[in-house]
């Protein structure tokens, strides 16, 4: 399945060996802050998760779709690493796997290190290629009021740092099951750090 941001794919040459897996998947039909928790889900070239409300080539996420919805849906899948649940209910936030609207849970893996156009290999077929980080949204407050603030940082000049993941385009279909490996493919490219897309 051809797909509009294929322009954005890179040759990725360099494989990182890491000790990462995924913890949870989650997908929803309808568009909600949370997914639900899933056994398995399908990813599809191009497209997405299978039956997600955010899955599609052009754009889905209800704001840009009023903005443009011819736009390339570079946001096709949304990655967070446990870590940042970890430390968020350190500070004191209940928050669990899928809250944050995320359609896979990693484990092990410094999401926000890897460059753009890097791969990302998700148990044995399907493969992920990311296009940016994903930007906090005020719906977070909803869940638990002061989550927003929680999920950002500050660089060294005072400028935001979102730290609620990644979002990436499907580039190999394939099936993702909690406990699958995952594996890093860094792009031939010299390293472009992920931007909000």
């Amino acid at each position: 399945m051809s797909t509009e941001p294929t322009k954005f794919r890179m040759t990725a040459v360099r494989c990182v060996s890491m000790n990462s897996s995924v913890l949870a998947v989650h997908a929803s039909g309808i568009h909600t802050v949370s997914k639900n928790a899933l056994p398995s889900i399908t990813l599809v070239d191009g497209f997405g998760v299978k039956g997600d409300a955010h899955s599609g080539a052009t754009v889905k996420h209800l704001s840009r779709v009023r903005r443009d919805a011819t736009q390339p849906n570079l946001r096709q899948i949304h990655l967070i690493h446990s870590e940042l649940l970890d430390e968020l209910r350190e500070k004191g936030f209940a928050v669990e796997p899928g809250m944050m609207g995320e359609n896979i849970t990693a484990a092990g893996i410094d999401l926000l290190s890897l460059p753009t156009g890097a791969n990302l290999k998700l148990g044995d077929r399907a493969v992920v290629e990311l296009t940016g980080l994903r930007n906090p949204c005020t719906q977070l407050d909803g869940l638990i009021p002061g989550l927003m603030n929680a999920v950002l940082d500050h660089d060294a000049d005072g400028g935001p740092i979102s730290k609620i993941g990644v979002m990436a385009v499907v580039v190999a279909d394939g099936v993702v099951r909690p406990g699958d490996k995952i594996s890093v493919e860094l792009p031939s490219v010299a390293h472009v750090p992920l931007v909000p897309v």
